[in-house]
């Protein structure tokens, strides 16, 4: 059966492991996110992405700082997952392509991290938060659905 939030037939162990990927994937992305926040500002994170060529400065800080709090918050409770996941791995490609394609470790300015945080926001995107989740709940709230039963005339 497919769920329209992500939420799938998971095993307990699944569930504790999606549970802890929600959890420390959601720590990172709203740390980052207050960092931008509390040392720069909006202003100055627009002018940071406007020196690194991100296109439209000011309304991709906005949308980082937006994304990397409130999604943090939202993927650690596991709420719309598989928007947030998604949105988080296209993030980390924009972060990938404006800033740190010319290395790979993260030491050395590279997409290391950029790349195992990516990769997270789509497993969850195609996974989903499992029962420990507010996807899970709601998914148990709602009705299940049945096909009208056919017949013969």
């Amino acid at each position: 059966m497919k769920f329209p939030l992500g939420t799938r037939s998971t095993t307990p162990g699944q569930d504790a492991v999606l549970l802890l990927v929600r959890f420390v994937l959601g720590t990172v992305m709203v740390a980052h996110g207050w960092q931008k926040l509390d040392q720069q500002g909006l202003a100055g994170t627009a002018d940071g992405f406007a020196a690194m060529g991100i296109p439209f400065a000011s309304a991709a800080a906005a949308f980082a700082i937006a994304l990397e709090i409130g999604g943090g918050v939202l993927i650690a409770l596991g709420a719309l997952t598989p928007v947030i996941g998604a949105l988080w791995a296209l993030h980390m490609a924009g972060a990938w392509w404006f800033v740190h394609r010319d290395a790979f470790f993260a030491a050395e300015g590279g997409y290391e991290l950029v790349l195992v945080l990516g990769v997270l926001g789509l497993l969850l995107a195609g996974m989903g938060a499992g029962r420990l989740s507010v996807d899970g709940l709601l998914m148990r709230r709602r009705p299940v659905d049945r096909q009208p039963e056919l017949r013969a005339s």
